[in-house]
């Protein structure tokens, strides 16, 4: 089990507030492969509380063969909900001792000097407002040598700006430092807590989508937005399935349904239910659009055997007569088909073989509905003009 597992059984914390007087928080020591000599060298970890602030495990690596070292801070805990801001205006020397903590995602920014370290270009880091400024001293001062001999215009340029940092670590004059930290993981001290600092400003903001990129985060605008289910073009090419019982033994079925352009028509829903448990399938036809103003009465005078084999689509509204048989079927008797003369579902619409053009054979004339046909359609009692008088 491991020594944070091991607290956590205990009930205690491996996370300790820094105390030079508390024997038991001391660093861990763990012998490690050097990175610039690659022999081995040690590294200290410790698990520490800054007061204020949250859980962090600072870390740092010392090559006794190559002397080489470096250190960093990484954040214990989660990336916050939202990022954080800190302004501090430094006005006098002891604000150069404020403890920092810098966030690798951080950026670093001086305006009097418009000088900026940009995020992950440095490790986190534990340390102070001195520190920070003697850090991107030594930054700057690493290439120093190698610009003086291929660009000593850009060296000369580097080394006042250099001079103007130290001044400022020095106290000659005041300055504002911003750290802006889209991970909220980042910290500047307030030696007043938990009383207000008159110097230093907290601001916390809502990330952008690139500052969730760049935190591995995936943006609330990147996910992809849902199409909404009016929409025809994307109903067209899907089949949609819903849950339902089978109507003849009652077992849990699936129904497809599916949007389809009926040329030289118009849109219809097609239902169909297939039953696993008994096999048993029903299909129906619905109409996709809103009732007609008139009523469509179609006349179809059979001539050859091959009229046989039209394709029509049924309305669960539509009645249909054979007066050679002084047969009739009338409307809601069977459900809307999409079939052929032959299989005995009848009209609403034939696909016309001579469509575009007049068919010869078939007349379709509108009419207008009785008083009973639109009660039968619930359009009597239904104000579709001038409802807002």
């Amino acid at each position: 089990m491991s020594v944070i597992a091991e607290e956590n059984v205990r009930g205690g914390s491996v996370f300790k507030e820094i105390n030079a007087d508390d024997e038991d928080s001391q660093p861990t020591e763990i012998e490690s492969l050097c990175m610039n000599c690659y022999q081995n060298g040690m590294t200290r970890i410790l698990l520490t509380k800054i007061p204020f602030f949250k859980e962090v495990i600072v870390s740092s690596f010392t090559c006794p063969n190559c002397s080489w070292s470096n250190t960093e801070i990484q954040s214990a805990g989660r990336i916050q909900d939202q990022g954080i801001t800190y302004t501090l205006n430094v006005k006098s020397k002891q604000d150069m001792n404020r403890e920092v903590v810098k966030a690798d995602s951080a950026t670093t920014r001086i305006p009097e000097l418009d000088f900026e370290i940009p995020p992950y270009t440095q490790k986190g880091s534990l340390s102070t407002i001195e520190g920070l400024l003697d850090r991107a001293v030594a930054g700057l001062e690493q290439d120093q040598p190698l610009r003086n001999e291929t660009a000593p215009e850009v060296a000369v340029k580097i080394s006042e700006f250099i001079d103007k940092l130290k001044k400022l670590k020095e106290g000659e004059s005041g300055f504002t430092l911003v750290i802006d930290d889209p991970s909220g993981n980042s910290f500047v001290e307030n030696p007043f807590a938990p009383q207000k600092d008159e110097a230093l400003s907290v601001c916390n903001y809502t990330r952008t989508p690139q500052q969730d990129a760049q935190l591995g985060i995936k943006a609330e605008d990147e996910e992809e937005e849902e199409k909404p289910i009016n929409d025809i073009d994307s109903m067209r090419n899907e089949v949609l399935t819903f849950n339902t019982n089978c109507p003849e033994c009652n077992a849990p079925a699936s129904t497809n349904m599916k949007l389809v352009q009926i040329p030289h028509f118009k849109e219809v829903i097609i239902m169909a239910t297939n039953c696993d448990d008994c096999g048993h399938r029903t299909n129906e036809v619905k109409s996709g659009g809103a009732t007609e103003e008139l009523g469509t009465k179609i006349t179809l005078h059979l001539t050859d055997v091959s009229d046989m084999s039209r394709d029509l689509l049924k309305s669960e509204t539509c009645s249909i007569l054979i007066p050679e048989l002084e047969f009739e079927l009338g409307m809601a008797a069977v459900g809307g088909k999409f079939t052929t003369l032959e299989g005995l579902l009848k009209d609403i619409k034939d696909l016309n073989v001579y469509a575009p053009d007049p068919d010869p054979e078939m007349t379709t004339e509108k009419y207008t509905r009785t008083f009973e046909q639109n009660e039968d359609l619930g359009l009597n009692d239904m104000k579709t003009e001038g409802y807002q008088q």
